[in-house]
């Protein structure tokens, strides 16, 4: 598999122009590093993600995955995350592509499959929203076959989405097949727990009522818990304070003062903030912020 993924990084990097590129193709993201990161704050939305050189650290709540081109990643929730490039350089850059996955794709294939040809989740198991697989090379061929129309852009808006289908199809199959299902069906684990996070993401800087987002995900508190723990490797309270601490850096990032970052986003307590955003970040926001100005925007999804 080693050429093909030489190929495809090849072909890429003729046509990336910035460390975090939209491609022409619907929902694929690019990715390069010539150097390794600190963490960067981001938000992963449902996503896939294939590393083509490097390695990669992303922390989730209590979790930490790494991975590198032999695996790839798929997040089927929205998941605030801290990514850090462990390995690149100007003669190895990291280098990676991501696929927004979109829902109604997702379901329209899953509704077309033979029964039986969906991968599995194993019996009695509380999988989370998050996971790495091994790469197979049916799967790096179908990236192949979406990354290869870079080169043939007027190809793009008539063979993308058999493309986009092919690489879902490829993932339904394998291990975390039984994972992906759950984005599509409405009632699932995952969907609930994913409805009471499309409340909180609105409304992260109010009080969080976990009886409202138990009723929104229509569980009981007790199974709400267990079932968003389980899902996002934080409890809704973490889950909140960290959506809060994103959303403060992003606005440092763009210039906001550091004294009125923290109530903006919800905090009741400067000292508190302070506190939360130099255990999560490294350094205190105002520091944090100096540095933030003058890099690159903190995106949504990043790679």
């Amino acid at each position: 598999m080693q050429d093909t993924l030489d190929s495809i990084r090849a072909q890429v990097m003729r046509h990336v122009n910035s460390a975090y590129y939209e491609a022409p193709i619907p929902r694929v993201i690019i990715s390069t590093m010539t150097e390794p990161t600190t963490g960067t704050a981001t938000l992963y939305e449902p996503v896939t993600c294939l590393i083509l050189q490097g390695t990669k650290q992303v922390v989730i709540g209590d979790a930490v995955v790494n991975y590198d081109a032999s695996s790839y990643f798929v997040a089927s929730l929205d998941l605030p995350a801290v990514g850090r490039v462990v390995e690149a350089s100007p003669d190895r850059p990291y280098v990676a592509a991501a696929l927004r996955i979109d829902r109604a794709v997702l379901a329209d294939l899953i509704a077309t499959m033979p029964a039986g040809s969906i991968g599995v989740e194993p019996p009695g198991s509380e999988q989370p929203g998050f996971a790495t697989s091994a790469v197979t090379p049916a799967l790096l061929e179908a990236w192949a076959g979406l990354l290869g129309l870079l080169d043939r852009p007027d190809d793009i808006s008539m063979l993308a989405p058999m493309r986009e289908r092919e690489i879902l199809y490829r993932l339904l199959q394998g291990p975390l097949g039984g994972q992906l299902c759950q984005i599509a069906q409405e009632d699932s684990r995952l969907s609930r727990v994913r409805r009471a996070i499309g409340w909180m993401r609105t409304h992260y800087d109010e009080a969080l009522r976990t009886t409202a987002l138990a009723d929104i995900a229509g569980m009981s508190v007790a199974s709400f818990h267990r079932h968003f723990k389980a899902a996002t490797a934080m409890s809704p309270l973490q889950y909140q304070k960290t959506l809060r601490l994103h959303a403060a850096r992003r606005l440092l990032a763009s210039g906001a003062e550091a004294s009125r970052t923290a109530y903006s986003v919800g905090y009741e307590s400067a000292s508190q903030f302070s506190r939360e955003y130099s255990r999560a970040f490294g350094s205190p926001p105002s520091r944090d912020a100096e540095r933030l100005r003058g890099m690159a925007p903190l995106g949504v999804g990043a790679v």
